[in-house]
């Protein structure tokens, strides 16, 4: 009895060492499994994001660009405590804010220079824990693409979508150099995105807003002014300081799709070149190639979901939306984060990213459309009421003016230390 009670835990005994040794096992194993794959399509703002963030996650990650350069199309860029928050993910952040040139006041004003409202750096500051920075496009996407190792990102690289994947199988990438397998694919690849229509062939697509945009970035040092939006019949225009001593402006009117003039500085001086100082003088120091003309198209009908088997879209391939609340750029930033925060190699659909990103752009989006309903209406009569409106409620406080960007510039990103709510700017408390 006692020999065979011996016997039994010596059993024991082994199964328990050959249980230890083929966990140990399966764990090196796992330990020495390749990284999962994902190939980003499209160098932008929002896909250079998704790619850090991805290799912060432990991806293998493929940038295909089909440009020739990461040289952005755009002028500048303004983000918000929303963006910042979420660059703090990734570790850019307070570069960024460190190039924050809005210092004092700023506000709307009407052609003839009369301010209908007034609002401060520092109050927006101290409503949303963080400032409005405008810099260059370029100066952003340089940051960003700083932080990808060498040979991440493949320019001149045209990429379509064969296969989106699923549970069991990678998702397919047709490039010039070959095919491309990946656990996950992103569509960056902006408003008329390929991969977006590989994914729903039936979607259609992105519609003309109803007006059109100029853009440019000029030199101008010794030009003093305050930040200022000026809204008239059917035109705003903007003016914003960088940095750098640049200037960041841009103009929009209502205006039919593919409406063109031989010379768009003429075309810029002769709709607005008798507004209030200093806009004449900054549409006389522009050059003519200088100045960026595009009809603004938005994504109407909202996408079924963000995701299709293993590839998800980000940006404006997946909510494209008027740039009247500045949001654009700042929620392509935004589905970055989150996208690499929900991102599985295991799972065969990211549809927690659908989720979480879905109701939130498509309300901003909606947002972003009524917006330019105001600001570039022409009827007289309903100016005069909005510009009353308005200066109203900036009289009553910058605070309850501001009040408009709440459940916009409040965000914060999934994970700690932003999931804590009594967390304001947590990139000064780490």
């Amino acid at each position: 009895m006692a020999q065979q009670a011996e016997a039994e835990a010596e059993a024991e005994a082994e199964a328990e060492a050959e249980a230890e040794a083929e966990a140990q096992a399966k764990s090196k194993s796992k330990s020495h499994a390749p990284a999962p794959r994902a190939v980003v399509v499209g160098g932008g703002i929002g896909g250079l994001t998704a790619a850090v963030a991805l290799l912060r996650h432990g991806w293998r990650v493929t940038v295909l660009e089909r440009s020739p350069t990461l040289a952005p199309v755009g002028a500048g860029i303004s983000l918000a405590p929303n963006a910042l928050r979420a660059l703090d993910v990734i570790g850019v952040g307070d570069e960024i804010r460190e190039l924050a040139a809005w210092q004092g006041d700023g506000g709307m004003r009407t052609p003839d220079g009369r301010w209908v409202s007034r609002t401060s750096a520092a109050a927006l500051a101290d409503r949303f824990g963080d400032p409005l920075v405008v810099l260059h496009r370029a100066a952003l996407i340089d940051r960003l693409a700083a932080r990808l190792p060498e040979g991440t990102v493949r320019t001149a690289a045209p990429a379509t979508l064969v296969d989106p994947g699923n549970g069991t199988r990678p998702a397919l990438v047709r490039t010039p150099d070959g095919h491309l397998e990946a656990e996950l694919v992103v569509g960056a690849d902006g408003i008329h995105s390929g991969v977006r229509q590989a994914l729903f062939p039936r979607h259609p697509g992105p519609v003309h807003s109803g007006f059109t945009t100029w853009r440019f970035v000029i030199p101008a040092p010794e030009l003093r002014f305050a930040a200022h939006e000026t809204w008239g019949r059917g035109r705003i225009w903007g003016t914003q300081p960088l940095q750098d001593g640049g200037i960041y402006a841009y103009g929009a009117a209502v205006a039919p799709p593919g409406e063109r003039a031989d010379d768009e500085k003429q075309e810029l001086l002769r709709r607005f070149g008798d507004w209030h100082d200093p806009i004449p003088a900054l549409i006389d120091a522009v050059g003519p190639l200088d100045v960026l003309r595009h009809d603004v198209q938005h994504i109407a009908e909202p996408l079924p979901a963000f995701h299709g088997g293993r590839v998800a879209l980000l940006g404006d391939a997946a909510h494209a939306m008027p740039p009247t609340l500045g949001q654009g750029g700042n929620q392509a930033i935004e589905d970055a984060i989150v996208l690499a925060h929900h991102a599985r190699p295991e799972g065969s659909e990211p549809a927690a990213y659908t989720a979480d990103r879905k109701p939130r752009t498509t309300a901003i989006a909606r947002k972003a459309v009524q917006v330019a309903r105001l600001n570039l209406m022409s009827n007289r009569a309903g100016i005069a009421v909005r510009n009353a409106a308005i200066a109203a409620l900036s009289k009553a406080g910058p605070a309850l003016f501001l009040r408009s960007f709440d459940g916009i510039a409040d965000w914060r990103p999934p994970g700690q230390p932003y999931a804590s709510p009594e967390v304001r700017n947590p990139q000064r408390t780490l």
